[in-house]
């Protein structure tokens, strides 16, 4: 056997344990959902039965699931920017030298060590009327109470100040492990080309985090669509629905409702839109990043 026959089937072997783990837990689950998407639910004296495109007719006729996605596509397009925007701000500065530097750099961190049940009951009291933190704030200002967990207008605001105060912090490690691989020459060579700051950072700074953006995108991505376990501490999807998220949806009807088959159903919609909104980001981030 040849020498590059013999490197591709090293190659193959030392990728067979990830290639199994991956099929066995990501697309065999995926396939198997998609194919009981097409079946009821089964009972205990009824099996499950081909129903064909039934349970999408239903959810395209479900109020819940429509106000779901309408949630979630705001909590996204939301707390993405904003939480990487707070990131990418926070890497800039903690990179600089700084009298206790490294606190700052714990103090930033130290929301994504927490558990999010654990930050949920936080907040909670931050959030709670009359004795939370944010309306005693407000009571110095002369506001009157605010339930802001209690309040169609309010509630899915506060759910995403949540996200952004514990999701910022750790993609800002990824920011800053980027920055301390830029060589400091390159700065002083735009500094003497007379480069302003802000040219720096747009023409030089920011190409070169792309790779780091792309990759911190797509995870915040997928942290906007996973969000149940603050929704199901905090509200319960409450008031009227108006802080229910399409994964928590998921959730209540498979947990809740035991209606497995439809929770296939919406299970198969947040893939696709995962997967769609992932493979556009790819194709339009991939063409302004710089790989060295």
């Amino acid at each position: 056997m040849k020498q590059s026959s013999l490197n591709a089937v090293y190659g193959w072997l030392l990728l067979l344990p990830a290639l199994v783990l991956l099929a066995a837990f990501t697309h065999y689950p995926a396939l198997t959902t998609l194919w009981h998407s097409f079946f009821s639910t089964p009972k205990a004296n009824r099996p499950a039965v081909f129903v064909g495109g039934e349970n999408y007719a239903a959810m395209y006729y479900d109020p819940v699931f429509w106000q779901a996605l309408w949630n979630n596509l705001l909590y996204a397009l939301i707390t993405i920017p904003v939480s990487v925007g707070i990131a990418l701000a926070m890497a800039l500065w903690v990179d600089r030298k700084l009298a206790g530097r490294a606190f700052l750099r714990l103090a930033y961190f130290t929301p994504t060590v927490l558990p999010m049940v654990a930050v949920a009951n936080i907040w909670l009291f931050f959030y709670t009327p009359q004795y939370g933190l944010l309306d005693q704030i407000a009571h110095l200002f002369g506001f009157a109470n605010t339930n802001w967990l209690g309040t169609r207008s309010t509630v899915l605001p506060a759910l995403m100040l949540v996200a952004i105060w514990k999701e910022a912090g750790f993609f800002m490690i990824f920011y800053l492990a980027a920055l301390q691989q830029i060589p400091p020459s390159l700065k002083e060579a735009a500094t003497l080309e007379g480069a302003t700051r802000w040219q720096y950072f747009w023409r030089v700074l920011l190409p070169l985090l792309m790779p780091t953006t792309l990759f911190v995108l797509i995870n915040a991505l997928i942290n906007a669509f996973r969000v149940v376990d603050h929704v199901v501490v905090m509200t319960e999807g409450g008031p009227d629905n108006a802080s229910t998220l399409l994964l928590y949806y998921i959730y209540q009807v498979g947990f809740s409702y035991w209606d497995t088959s439809y929770a296939a159903t919406l299970s198969v919609v947040l893939l696709v839109i995962l997967s769609v909104t992932a493979f556009i980001k790819f194709r339009w981030l991939d063409r302004r990043t710089h790989y060295q």
